[in-house]
């Protein structure tokens, strides 16, 4: 199992919620304060590069007007990164893509960072949370189609390699596609899709890329990972599914003692506690298929954020949203996680949000890296198989 820290580098000075409407998109940007802001760039850096120096790789993330992650230009942050460390992979998850204009631009940005981190980058796409469209000007409509023409057209930028090509899509036109440089991995850095749903989950599979879920809980994760399996399958994969191809984001804190590790956790829970959005930017009309719109009307399937919201530590934990506690309680319920879920070979961690210092950060990171890693990649090799028994006997035939 791999390992990967991760922080949306959240800037949580902010007034009382109850004097702002949204944390997201209209935030008045007089709130951010730039010299606390580099304080805060500096020892985020420092942090991924602890990680490294503990064996953990690094994740990066972006999103737009808000102060939940203050990291709008994610590959800006990866470049960073290429050079400030030497041997830890570097995940950015993601891209969102369907919201942005030009995807050549992204396949070159992609290939300039592998190229200077000597092939170290792993390139994730996200379509974007529902809040990104109104901060992006984007249509929430076939932004999925948007999504999955941008990533064809990516891949087919990395991989050509004898002059330009012209691409005339439904959402995309460019008469000419020869990226200079091309990436350092050949035939290109690993694609990973997070999605949460499984429908979603389902394509991802067929196409072969890593999938990866965030906050998705035992039985969303379950869920979305078994249908994975069977788009994997059902493209002619064979049914051998590797651990490697499945992540799992939750937020996580270890250390040396029960009470550290939830007053960490409590720390750990701004990121949802905080996330006040109004329903307009949470769920813009043609984001969301009109049969899932019908199941939130009927309060089935509660949005994640609305149920972590208002959770205790223990049920955010006995959910699977949130992993914490000293390391063998972490240990154990990353294994429970593992062993519900049908296994999983990358540990997507959140281990930084909202006001938990620079010291506690840095005391989670090396306690679980030194504490429950090593049993964990001893115990969950990535290259096993993923599923259940009789589901790998099914599709084996």
């Amino acid at each position: 199992m791999r390992a990967w820290h991760f922080t949306e580098t959240a800037y949580p000075f902010l007034p009382p919620a109850d004097e702002y409407d949204s944390i997201r998109v209209t935030l008045p940007s007089r709130l951010y304060d730039p010299k606390k802001g580099a304080e805060l760039y500096d020892r985020y850096l420092t942090e991924w590069q602890v990680a490294e120096a503990e064996g953990v790789n690094i994740m990066v993330n972006e999103h737009h007007q808000t102060a939940t992650c203050v990291d709008p230009a994610a590959p800006l942050m990866l470049a960073a990164l290429a050079r400030l460390t030497k041997t830890a992979r570097l995940l950015i998850l993601g891209n969102p893509i369907s919201n942005r204009r030009d995807p050549v631009r992204i396949a070159e940005e992609m290939a300039v960072i592998d190229i200077l981190s000597h092939g170290r980058v792993e390139a994730g796409f996200v379509r974007g949370v529902p809040y990104e469209l109104a901060a992006a000007n984007s249509n929430p409509v076939r932004s999925n189609e948007r999504h999955w023409e941008a990533l064809d057209l990516i891949v087919k930028a990395w991989t050509s390699h004898d002059g330009p090509f012209s691409h005339e899509g439904q959402f995309f036109h460019h008469r000419n596609v020869n990226i200079w440089p091309r990436p350092y991995q050949q035939p290109h850095p690993p694609v990973w899709v997070s999605t949460t749903s499984a429908q979603g989950a389902r394509r991802v599979g067929a196409k072969g890329y890593i999938q990866a879920t965030f906050l998705t809980g035992l039985d969303g994760t379950r869920a979305v990972f078994k249908a994975y399996r069977e788009g994997w399958r059902a493209a002619g994969r064979g049914h051998d599914v590797p651990m490697h191809r499945l992540a799992y984001a939750p937020l996580l804190y270890c250390a040396d003692s029960e009470q550290k590790a939830r007053d960490g956790a409590e720390k750990l829970m701004w990121y949802v506690r905080a996330n006040k959005v109004p329903p307009h930017y949470a769920n813009p009309p043609g984001y969301f298929p009109t049969d899932a719109n019908v199941k939130f009307l009927r309060g089935a399937s509660p949005p994640v954020v609305a149920f972590l919201r208002n959770a205790t530590i223990d049920q955010a934990v006995d959910s699977g949203f949130l992993m914490m506690g000293t390391p063998d309680k972490v240990y154990a319920q990353v294994r429970k996680f593992y062993d519900h879920v049908g296994g999983f070979g990358n540990l997507l961690i959140m281990g930084q949000a909202g006001f938990l210092d620079h010291g506690e950060t840095v005391h989670g990171i090396q306690t679980f890296a030194r504490e429950v890693l090593p049993r964990l990649q001893a115990e969950c090799p990535d290259m096993a198989v993923s599923g259940y028994p009789d589901e790998v006997k099914s599709a084996a035939g």
